[in-house]
Order: structure tokens, then C-alpha cells, then sequence
């Protein structure tokens, strides 16, 4: 009897599963638990079971009598109800929360960054990561013999190919493309092949500028930073520039930042000098106009690369550089 009882529930399951319709519904109940249903035949069997197992027996039959009829009143509830309502719902039950995505902290500055150069006239453009020997040294004045193209700072490729180490890349290609005047801005992620630490990684995101136009001075570029920083910071930063030497700008400037996470204190960060290297700039050399098909006789420009994970870490306070790729949702969370 007992495997009669089990087997009984485990076709009713079964049935149930496909029902969709309360006349079919109705028909099941009818043939499991109606006055001349399988299980009222089961239970008949009761009296002729021997004395002591009588008990045992007829407790099983009702819990299972419980269950199927359980079973039928929550099929019931569902096939009643209209066409997309939801099972069981209690509007005044809170609902289950939904684990959102957001930005990462670099694109959420970059944005900032694109917004404040769109606001001065500057275009947003795009380039390869993969890149030539021409465009990355050659065009920008990086003769052969220079430190820059050393394997320590390089993942050099196949065919003179190679990461770009900078976004300084699109220059030539803009001016090639564009011509001048040009006023844009080139963000993207940029590769060395150096040793890590609080402030190093071997991939990081840089955002280079370049403006050409006729009678552009140094002038116009300390008054396009000032804006720049103010807009990511929203508050007075204090800026140094010092003298530079880059192939790629004639003169060239080092523009530092006072370091936001230590305020100047010194810390891992600034390497405890209480300044934090943000971009090189100055005025774009005529050599690299003359490689863009500019007139350097005709048009002037500004150029500067921006180091947008750095101004990450000042904006936030963030210590490790390393942390941004790092890929840790307990980090990624706090943003």
C-alpha cells in the first residue's frame, strides 16, 4: 500500500506539471481525489490490512491526501489567474534587487575630461592600439637612437609594428586626416614594458590634446589646462610647470599637479616629493607639423598627454595604480 500511495502522488505530480487550462484541472482532481478517485480506492484497502498496521497506514493515506490536495489548490491559483499576472504576488512585499552595473572610475573621469574639451570646441577622436614605428617615434621627431624606443619601454611586435606607448600617435594621423586648423583630443590606453609599482603599471590610459591654428602660443595652452582641471577637480588644484625635453614640442614644459591623495605632504604616490608628474606639453614642433603636411611657416599648435589613470588617483585618492586594473569588485564597488 505504501507503493501504491507514493506512486499515486508522483503521477499527480506529474500531470500537474502541464496543465494549463481549470476544466482539465477539474478533471484531475475529480480522478485523484473524487468520491470514486484512485485514492478513495486505495484507502479502501485499509480493512483488510492486518491490525497494527492500520495506524501507520492510514496516517500515510491522509498526509498524502494533505499534500495532493495542497498540490491541486496551488495549481488552481495559477491557471486562474489572467494572462501575465505573476504567481503569488503581494504588491506589499519588497521586491528583489537587482545588481546593477556602473561606470569604471577611469571612464567616469574620461567623460568628465571629453565634456570640458567639447565645451572649448575640441573633437573626441579614436586610434589603433596596434601601432607603426613611423607614427609612434618617426613622425614625432624620435630619432632612431633615442631612449623612448629601448624593448624596456616598448612591446615591440612583428614588422617594426608595436604597442603604442602613448596616444601621442594620432598627431600626424589627425593632421594627415583633418589638416588645420585642428582642435581634439585622442583618449585611449597605452602600453610600457616596465616594472610596476604604486605609481608604474605596464597598461594605463593617457588622453592626448593637440590644437593647430594660425598665431597659437603658450598662452593658449596654460589657459585650456586651467579650464581642463577645473572642470574634473571642481575646486582650486595647484599647478608648476617646468622645463622639458621631448622630441615631439619645441619648447617643452613638464606640467605637475600637487598631489591631491597626500595634499603635498609626500606619500607612495608622488614618491614623497608632494608632486605628481601630470603631462608633458609645449608647442608642437615644426618637424612634426612638416610630417602632418603643415605649413610650420603658416600654422602654430600646442600639444600635451595627458595621464588619465593619474588623474584618476588624484580625483579619488586612490594610492596603487595598480588597483584600477586590478579587475577587484571590492575596489570597482566603492564607484
Amino acid at each position: 500500500m505504501d507503493k501504491k500511495l507514493n506512486e499515486l502522488k508522483a503521477r499527480l505530480q506529474a500531470e500537474l506539471r502541464s496543465v494549463q487550462d481549470s476544466e482539465v484541472l477539474a478533471q484531475i482532481k475529480n480522478k485523484y481525489l473524487g468520491r470514486k478517485g484512485e485514492l478513495t480506492n486505495i484507502l479502501k484497502e485499509v480493512k483488510n490490512l492486518a491490525a497494527e498496521e492500520k495506524p501507520r497506514l492510514g496516517k500515510l493515506a491522509n498526509d498524502i491526501k494533505f499534500e495532493l490536495q495542497s498540490l491541486l489548490d496551488k495549481t488552481e491559483k495559477i491557471v486562474s489567474k489572467p494572462s501575465g499576472a505573476g504567481v503569488d504576488f503581494d504588491p506589499t512585499m519588497p521586491g528583489s534587487r537587482r545588481e546593477e552595473g556602473h561606470l569604471h572610475p577611469i571612464t567616469l573621469v574620461q567623460r568628465d575630461v571629453e565634456e570640458a574639451f567639447a565645451q572649448l570646441g575640441f573633437g573626441i577622436y579614436d586610434g589603433p592600439q596596434l601601432e607603426s614605428e613611423f607614427y609612434n617615434f618617426s613622425a614625432l621627431n624620435i630619432p632612431a637612437d633615442h631612449p623612448a624606443r629601448e624593448t624596456q619601454d616598448t612591446f615591440w611586435l612583428e614588422n617594426h609594428n608595436l604597442l603604442r606607448t602613448h596616444t601621442s600617435n594620432l598627431q600626424v594621423r589627425m593632421l594627415e586626416k583633418y589638416g588645420a586648423p585642428f582642435r581634439g583630443i585622442f583618449p585611449g590606453r597605452v602600453f610600457r614594458y616596465e616594472s610596476t609599482d604604486a605609481s608604474h603599471d605596464h597598461t594605463f590610459y593617457q588622453l592626448e590634446g593637440l590644437m593647430v591654428d594660425k598665431d597659437i602660443s603658450m598662452a593658449n595652452l596654460i589657459a585650456v589646462m586651467k579650464s581642463l582641471l577645473s572642470a574634473v577637480f571642481r575646486t582650486k588644484v595647484d599647478v608648476r610647470l617646468r622645463p622639458g625635453f621631448f622630441p615631439f614640442v619645441e619648447p617643452g614644459f613638464e606640467l605637475d599637479i600637487k598631489c591631491l591623495v597626500c595634499g603635498g605632504n609626500g606619500c607612495s604616490v608622488c614618491k614623497q616629493s608632494g608632486w605628481v608628474e601630470l603631462m608633458p606639453c609645449g608647442m608642437v614642433h615644426p618637424e612634426v607639423l612638416k610630417f602632418g603636411n603643415v605649413d610650420p611657416s603658416v600654422y602654430s599648435g600646442f600639444a600635451f598627454g595627458l595621464g588619465l589613470t593619474r588623474l584618476v588617483m588624484m580625483k579619488y585618492k586612490i594610492d596603487d595604480i595598480r588597483l584600477l586594473e586590478s579587475g577587484d569588485l571590492r575596489f570597482l564597488r566603492q564607484f
